[in-house]
């Protein structure tokens, strides 16, 4: 009886061993070591990256010399520092930014001549069924 035990037992580890690990939340390093910098989205950072629901973005910076704002695609293509459409806004350097719905986030440093000068990015945000937010459209934004 206890042989069989440790046979089922053995049986159920190596099967439990076989499941897929649960997916767990990434902190993405925007830019990894090097941080949140100008000519930003000459990097290809977010290429080949798959951000997903629970995720978080940390926008490292000298605090003073950059910022983070989250604006519409719009505002975005635009470089519309002005926009009164802001969905976020950090100024910290130590930026933390949630990933709490699927589809695209657009980011872009709000000092005047950054955004313009390439200090921006856009994402998309894979949902908690793991279908994808629509296709990106053509252009690196």
């Amino acid at each position: 009886m206890a042989s069989r035990l440790v046979l089922l037992f053995a049986a159920a580890a190596v099967a439990f061993a076989c499941l897929p690990a649960p997916v767990s939340a990434v902190a993405w390093m925007v830019g990894d070591d090097g941080g949140w910098r100008a000519r930003f989205h000459q990097t290809g950072w977010a290429d080949g990256k798959t951000f997903r629901v629970g995720d978080t973005l940390m926008f490292m910076y000298p605090k003073g010399n950059h910022t983070v704002i989250q604006v519409g695609k719009e505002d975005f293509a635009t470089c519309n520092v002005q926009t009164n459409n802001k969905l976020g806004a950090w100024y910290s350097g130590n930026d933390v930014v949630p990933l709490d719905k699927p589809g695209k986030m657009w980011f872009f440093c709000s000092v005047p001549g950054h955004c313009v000068n390439g200090m921006k990015l856009v994402i998309n945000v894979v949902g908690d069924d793991g279908v994808p937010a629509p296709a990106p459209e053509p252009g690196w934004w």
